[in-house]
């Protein structure tokens, strides 16, 4: 079976998940893509190029599997001669009905921020099937929609909402964690227990609670040290700055680590895991860290309760800011968790080893007819 992967924003998870199913499938996956970069305007402007792209090439795929980024209707719009009979995908990563815009963004200030929603809208619709990474993720859109259609003076077809349903469904993440094992050893070092971020420098995930809970604990006299891993951008939260500043010699590590070999260290030597997230819609970083032995501190909401066993929920989620300083507390004195082995199983779950068959069986039940409206 042959599969055209489409990816409008080639890099970071996107790259990720593109060439990782494209490398595990037992499908031939080919990919039409173009450099992540310029978000808005690869959700306008993409479609034209990648068309343009497709109809100079004599490749008939089985399948077009793409993501949020793309203007699917315009794509199809413009390749309607070589693509009318071909069934399509809709995988959402995030969607821009719910993912929560910066209070400096230009097009929020200027009340042209739906737009996007209104993309991933009618690429849906136009879509045979739609794939999202976790329930959350999906429910949060379908609960969203109709106050995103409710927005304009009429002709609302709310009646969508029910059609989009019935033809979605949840299909998490493939990721890579193999490779993680390849460049690390079993064992955790020894020392003092550290305290890892390794998430986005931005206010979604919440800096300012994680860093107010290192304050208190460092307030109290334990003994940690923190890596803080992610990629910062020219906005980043104050709170990093203060964070250098007020944490001094505890912190072990502070910046984007480029290579590879040097992510998987830092996770590898950090043993506890607190979140503040307010938003994520699957959680990679959160699966990474897990896997490579840290223990988990998570908040009841998002995607998180789909990560954890059930069994293992109560160990794994705080109720509210001051438990989570007491867990947090409690891990730093006793360093040894005995769950993590079988936390570690539940995220390998998600190794391409294991998903790429879900993928590749989804995909071959959608050529099949099964999902088409």
């Amino acid at each position: 079976m042959k599969i055209l992967l489409i990816e409008p924003y080639h890099t970071g998870s996107h790259a990720a998940w593109a060439s990782g199913f494209a490398a595990h499938s037992r499908h031939f996956v080919s990919t039409l893509t173009l450099p992540g970069r310029f978000w808005k305007w690869r959700m306008h402007g993409a479609a034209v190029t990648l068309a343009r792209q497709f109809l100079a090439e004599e490749y008939a795929p089985d399948l077009i599997l793409t993501t949020d980024m793309l203007d699917l209707t315009t794509f199809l719009a413009l390749t309607r001669s070589r693509t009318y009979n071909t069934p399509t995908a809709l995988y959402f990563h995030e969607n821009q009905l719910t993912y929560p815009w910066s209070v400096d963004d230009r097009d929020l200030l200027k009340g042209r921020d739906v737009h996007y929603g209104f993309i991933n809208y009618v690429s849906a619709m136009a879509a045979d099937s739609v794939l999202f990474n976790s329930r959350f993720h999906r429910d949060s859109f379908f609960e969203e929609l109709p106050r995103l259609l409710k927005h304009f003076p009429d002709y609302n077809e709310l009646d969508n909402v029910k059609i989009l349903r019935c033809k979605s469904q949840v299909l998490p993440l493939g990721l890579d964690l193999g490779r993680f094992d390849a460049c690390n050893p079993d064992l955790k070092p020894d020392g003092r227990p550290l305290i890892l971020w390794n998430h986005r420098w931005e206010y979604d995930k919440n800096p300012e609670e994680f860093f107010q809970a290192l304050y208190i604990l460092a307030e109290r006299g334990l003994d940690f040290g923190v890596i803080v891993l992610g990629e910062s951008f020219r906005q980043s939260p104050t709170e990093f700055i203060k964070a250098r500043e007020r944490l001094g010699n505890r912190i072990c590590h502070m910046g984007y680590a480029t290579d590879f070999t040097d992510y998987a260290r830092w996770l590898r030597q950090a043993s506890i895991l607190p979140v503040t997230s307010h938003h994520d819609f699957f959680g990679t970083s959160i699966v990474e860290a897990i896997y490579l032995g840290c223990a988990p501190f998570l908040p009841r909401r998002l995607s998180y309760p789909e990560l954890i066993p059930d069994e293992l929920h109560e160990l794994c989620f705080y109720k509210d800011f001051d438990d989570l300083v007491n867990r947090l507390a409690y891990a730093i004195e006793n360093p040894y968790w005995e769950h993590l082995p079988s936390l570690r199983k539940a995220m390998a779950h998600f190794d391409w080893k294991e998903m790429a068959g879900v993928y590749d069986d989804t995909v071959e039940q959608l050529c099949q007819g099964r999902q088409f409206r």
